[in-house]
C-alpha cells in the first residue's frame, strides 16, 4: 500500500520540473494523478512519463473554461478530488520598481495569484472532507531580493491563501500548506529568459549563499509535498515549508 493509494490528485504545471516530478512520486505511491499544461505535446509526453496513473488535459491554467474542462472530466472519470497541487507559476516579466508595467503586472499576478484561486476554488465541489491542498510559492517572498517586487510579492499573497483557507476549509477538515522552494534545479531559469552563461554565473553567484552548499533537485521538492498530500502530515495546516538548504533559517 502507497503513501496515496487510492487517492485523485491535480498538479498545475504537471509536465516539467517540480510538478512532473511531483506527479510520478504521486503515482509511485498509488495516487491517480491529473496534470494540466499549456501544450498537448508537453502533456502527452509527461503523461508517458508518469506512467498508467498518468492522465493529462491541454489547458491554460489562468483560462476559466480550461479548468472547468479539467474538473469536468475528473467529476466523469473519478468523482472526487483528494490533493490539489496548484503549482504552475511564471518567473518572467519582473523588472525593477520604476519600471514594472501593467502587462508585467498582470502576466505575473494572472498566473502566480488569480490561477491559484481558482484552480483550488473550482476543485473545492469535488474535493473530499479531509484533502490536502499544496501551493508553491517561494523563498522570495520572505527574502527581499531585488528586481523581483512583482514575484516576491504574488508569492507572499499565495502565502495568505494558505492561511485563511485553513480557518474557512476547517469544518471539512481539509489542510492548506505552502511549499517556498530556493535554489532548485528546474526548467524556470530558462524559462524566463536567461541564457546558458547567465545561469552558470548565476548559480556561481548563488552557492556560497546556500548553507547545505548544493542546489536541490525538482525531487527534493516533490518529497517535500508527497509528506504534505499524505496522511504524514494529518495535523500540519496553514504552515509554510520552506526548502531552501537553509538559506532563510541563517
Amino acid at each position: 500500500m502507497g503513501k496515496l493509494s487510492d487517492k485523485v490528485a491535480v498538479i498545475t504545471g504537471g509536465n516539467s520540473g517540480i510538478g512532473l516530478s511531483t506527479a510520478k512520486r504521486f503515482a509511485e505511491e498509488g495516487a491517480c494523478v491529473y496534470i494540466i499544461a499549456r501544450r498537448h505535446a508537453d502533456v502527452d509526453a509527461a503523461v508517458a512519463t508518469i506512467g498508467p496513473r498518468g492522465r493529462g488535459v491541454a489547458g491554460d491554467v489562468t483560462n476559466d473554461a480550461d479548468l472547468d474542462r479539467l474538473y469536468s472530466k475528473i467529476e466523469t472519470e473519478q468523482g472526487q478530488i483528494d490533493i490539489v497541487f496548484a503549482n504552475a507559476g511564471t518567473f518572467a516579466d519582473n523588472a525593477p520598481l520604476g519600471e514594472i508595467t501593467e502587462d508585467q503586472f498582470d502576466h505575473i499576478f494572472g498566473i502566480n495569484v488569480r490561477a491559484v484561486l481558482f484552480t483550488v476554488q473550482k476543485a473545492l465541489p469535488l474535493m473530499r472532507d479531509g484533502g490536502s491542498i499544496i501551493i508553491n510559492a517561494s523563498a522570495a517572498s520572505v527574502m527581499g531580493v531585488a528586481l523581483l517586487s512583482l514575484y516576491s510579492a504574488s508569492k507572499a499573497a499565495v502565502r495568505s491563501f494558505a492561511r485563511t483557507w485553513t480557518a474557512e476549509l476547517a469544518p471539512r477538515m481539509i489542510r492548506s500548506n505552502v511549499i517556498s522552494p530556493a535554489w532548485i534545479d528546474t526548467p524556470l531559469l530558462s524559462a524566463a529568459g536567461m541564457s546558458n552563461e547567465q545561469i552558470v554565473q548565476f548559480r556561481e553567484m548563488a552557492l556560497p549563499l546556500i548553507p547545505l552548499r548544493r542546489f536541490a533537485g525538482a525531487e527534493d521538492v516533490a518529497n517535500a509535498v508527497l509528506f504534505l498530500a499524505s496522511d504524514d502530515s494529518a495535523f500540519i495546516s496553514g504552515h509554510e515549508l520552506f526548502i531552501d538548504g537553509g538559506t532563510v533559517s541563517i
